[in-house]
């Protein structure tokens, strides 16, 4: 089985280099890893890596993945990771036996040990001890179905991604909100989705080359209903979502966290809100605001 790391990456190049090193502890060593980036600057630093290929595509997580998609025509699965994402040394070899263990299972997506994405992020040191701490469990071979694949850590496999061209949709531009549920989802038709309890990681959750805040609270509306009308989101999960982020992010705005500007996100929601109603309301419409 041939492997391939996929990193599309922007503006993260110190921590993108701490990753990319952190992948030489992989006990089953990776076939290629592919680093997809916009500008030289993006992976300042990193070409002193061996063993990395480095790939540019315009600014955006869908076109930057979906040109990592047509990179790897050779490897069978292609496991994507974010730029802030650490694996536990036997990740890689966990997913390989998964993958052969399920050739019904079309997406695999580890056990986030912590989220930072959740909080204020973790350092690479604070992430590489809570890997260090963690305890997974006495048979690496659990798995169970999954909703989706969490886009820090997701898994392809590529016979099906080529026999029903399925791609990233890039009408969900920059950051792409739920775009790991879109095209998990898109897979999802035609196998399993299944969380691999022995292939586990930290996600560091990195504040740098985020989008501006009214950006993601728009999306945080617009696109839950937009993947809701395509067919891959359901409208009972679209409509809850939307609602608990702009209610969160009011009520978070009175006393927001240092690391978050809640009130522009409300700002966004509000924004997004207010095109629905209009029949205005359109993923790639951040890129206006």
């Amino acid at each position: 089985m041939r492997i391939a790391i996929g990193i599309a990456t922007r503006g993260r190049a110190a921590i993108l280099a701490a990753v990319l090193r952190d992948l030489e502890r992989q006990s089953r060593r990776a076939d290629r890893i592919i680093v997809c980036h916009v500008t030289a600057e993006d992976v300042a630093g990193c070409d002193a890596i061996p063993g990395i290929e480095f790939i540019t595509a315009p600014a955006g997580l869908p076109r930057q993945r979906n040109a990592i998609l047509d990179a790897a025509t050779d490897c069978d699965v292609v496991l994507f990771l974010d730029d802030d994402f650490l694996c536990a040394p036997e990740y890689l070899a966990v997913t390989e036996a998964a993958f052969a263990a399920r050739p019904d299972m079309v997406v695999a997506t580890g056990t986030v040990v912590a989220d930072g994405a959740n909080g204020p992020g973790f350092s690479v040191e604070e992430g590489a001890a809570l890997l260090a701490a963690d305890m997974p469990p006495a048979n690496r071979m659990t798995m169970a179905p999954h909703f989706n694949g969490y886009g820090c850590n997701m898994a392809f496999r590529m016979a099906t991604v080529r026999a029903h061209r399925i791609r990233v949709d890039e009408r969900l531009p920059l950051y792409a909100w739920y775009e790991d549920i879109d095209v998990t989802r898109q897979l999802g038709r035609h196998g399993a989705i299944l969380r691999l309890g022995g292939a586990r990681g930290v996600h560091l959750g990195s504040k740098s080359g985020r989008v501006a805040q009214v950006r993601l609270g728009y999306s945080q509306v617009v696109n839950p209903v937009y993947l809701a009308r395509k067919g891959t989101f359901p409208w009972n999960h679209a409509i809850p979502s939307a609602a608990r982020h702009c209610l969160a992010n009011l009520v978070r705005s009175l006393r927001p966290e240092p690391w978050a500007d809640r009130w522009g996100r409300f700002r966004g929601n509000m924004i997004g809100l207010w095109d629905l109603l209009r029949g205005k309301a359109a993923p790639e419409r951040i890129l206006e605001l």
